[in-house]
């Protein structure tokens, strides 16, 4: 095999070798992006533990396997609002907010959480 060529993978230990010092939001939209694997003593390892590493300041990750509709529209509300200036903070909370007057059901939009 030979060494030094990309894979095109992209792995939580290489997201933790990353300088990303200054990113204030990482999206992981996608089912479960916010579970990990418990490989060590340490705890659960996963893409939010890398992203934290490199200096990522927040993080929008899904704690299971969450509906595309439903998430499509959490996700054009939130950057609409952060387009709009608003922090991000602010803008996930209004996302969610919205979210739950159309989808009464925590499953459509409780999934999501935000890690600082």
């Amino acid at each position: 095999m030979i060494s030094n060529i990309e894979d095109g993978i992209l792995t939580a230990e290489e997201i933790s070798q990353m300088n990303l010092k200054g990113t204030d939001l990482v999206v992981l939209s996608a089912c479960m992006t916010g579970l990990g694997n418990i490989e060590t003593p340490e705890g659960a390892f996963g893409l939010q533990r890398a992203f934290k590493l490199a200096g990522v300041k927040s993080i929008v990750m899904s704690l299971w396997e969450v509906p595309d509709q439903a998430t499509a529209k959490l996700m054009s509300i939130f950057y609409s609002n952060l387009a709009k200036g608003k922090e991000r903070h602010e803008s996930f909370r209004q996302a969610i907010l919205l979210l739950k007057k159309e989808y009464d059901n925590p499953y459509y939009w409780a999934g999501f959480v935000m890690l600082d």
